[in-house]
């Protein structure tokens, strides 16, 4: 059998050239479950409102891996110890940090599985895969769970300057054209250490957390809050919940086996078996889309309508605030819309519904992003820096929302 060159070069529209550094994460990246990733659309439905949004979490997790590849090296040449192992474990982890997303990736935890995260779903494939790897990624697992000896290893994957957020904003403000996302990851990445087993900035890297700390906070209200965005996402989950509950009744529908399954059967952390996985591992966004093609024809009033908003991008209108919305305008909607189609309560509320959307770009005493000065004084970058917006970012800002169809007489 002829031997494969498993050291290729991939080609990034962000990074450039991308080098795959050994051959396991060769083999990782040609695993089936791996290879899924590519059908897992990165920002969800976000497409509906920036059209160029369609790259996945395959692309998004090759990224993290080039930024890690960059971390190590940095990190090296300054000093700080870093194996062999530790680094071939930290590409692994990093790697396949997001491998658990389900379609669309965030609405299919509030709907398809209930209560199982897709960091949970994510640790079960790593599992998997080290079983059929001979537990080559044991170490990989450790620090993906913060089990590691060495903290500023998990940081790398998990904190609030780790290599998954240094990549997704500059990614998707790429992909979107919101050009308020785009950090500077190169020099970010340039300007970390490690004191104590802990990741810290140089002080020259100030301005460049700076940037870091706004761009994220524009990036969620102006693309992944997207009010737009937002009513979509909804309406997603509104779909999966009215197939599963018509499917518990009785009703007969036509989806992928895979989908099917998800929709018959209740699954929480409990009962997600190496079977479910296997089930979970065959879904990804086109069931979902071919599903809702299917159901725009469904007989259900509620289901076909959810579907052909989404579909046709007729969605509901909406209006965000800063303070909740009295019971008494829903309640008007909703009369106003049995009235209209003549439909029972319950069917109503799902067209019309309210909820809040919370915005914090930093999360002060949660691994705090340290910054080091010349005299070895590490001071946390909301103490450290002179923007007084800082402070402000790491207050979480809350919005309300109202959904509601729009009428056309």
């Amino acid at each position: 059998m002829k031997k494969r060159n498993k050291l290729k070069i991939l080609n990034d529209p962000i990074y450039g050239f991308i080098t795959i550094p050994n051959e396991q994460i060769f083999d990782l990246l040609e695993h089936k479950y791996f290879q899924r990733l590519r059908r897992i659309s990165q920002m969800g439905l976000s497409y509906l409102v920036y059209p160029g949004a369609h790259h996945t979490r395959f692309h998004h997790a090759l990224g993290c891996m080039y930024l890690m590849q960059n971390a190590v090296r940095v990190l090296r040449f300054k000093g700080v110890s870093i194996s062999l192992e530790e680094e071939d474990a930290l590409y692994a982890a990093i790697l396949l940090h997001d491998i658990g997303h389900g379609p669309f990736s965030h609405a299919m935890e509030h709907s398809i599985v209930n209560g199982v995260s897709h960091e949970s779903i994510s640790l079960m494939f790593m599992e998997r895969i080290n079983d059929e790897f001979n537990g080559s990624l044991t170490l990989a697992i450790q620090i993906f769970k913060g089990e590691y000896h060495r903290n500023f290893l998990y940081q790398l994957i998990s904190g609030q300057l780790d290599m998954d957020r240094l990549d997704y904003l500059k990614r998707d403000s790429f992909y979107t054209g919101v050009a308020e996302g785009n950090i500077n990851s190169e020099r970010l990445i340039t300007m970390l250490n490690v004191i104590q087993d802990e990741l810290v900035v140089e002080e020259k890297g100030i301005y460049s957390v700076e940037k870091f700390l706004l761009s994220r906070r524009l990036m969620y209200w102006q693309v992944y809050l997207h009010k737009t965005s937002l009513v979509a996402e909804n309406l997603l989950i509104r779909v999966l919940k009215r197939a599963k509950e018509l499917v518990e009744k009785g009703t007969k529908l036509k989806s992928s086996k895979a989908l099917a399954f998800f929709l018959e059967n209740k699954i929480t952390a409990t009962n997600f078996t190496t079977e479910v996985l296997e089930t979970f591992n065959q879904l990804d966004d086109y069931d979902i889309v071919s599903a809702m093609k299917e159901w725009v024809a469904s007989d259900d009033f509620v289901l076909s309508h959810l579907c052909k908003m989404i579909i046709d991008r007729d969605l509901l209108k909406i209006k965000v605030k800063k303070k909740p919305f009295q019971t008494n305008k829903v309640k008007k909607h909703v009369n106003d819309f049995k009235q209209r189609y003549k439909i029972s309560e319950e069917e109503a509320r799902y067209f019309i519904f309210t909820g809040a959307i919370s915005n914090q770009a930093y999360h002060e005493n949660k691994q705090n992003i340290n910054i080091l000065y010349k005299s070895n004084k590490i001071v946390d970058i909301v103490r450290a820096t002179d923007q007084f917006n800082l402070k402000a970012l790491s207050k979480p800002v809350t919005k309300y929302f109202i959904c509601y169809p729009k009428y056309k007489d």
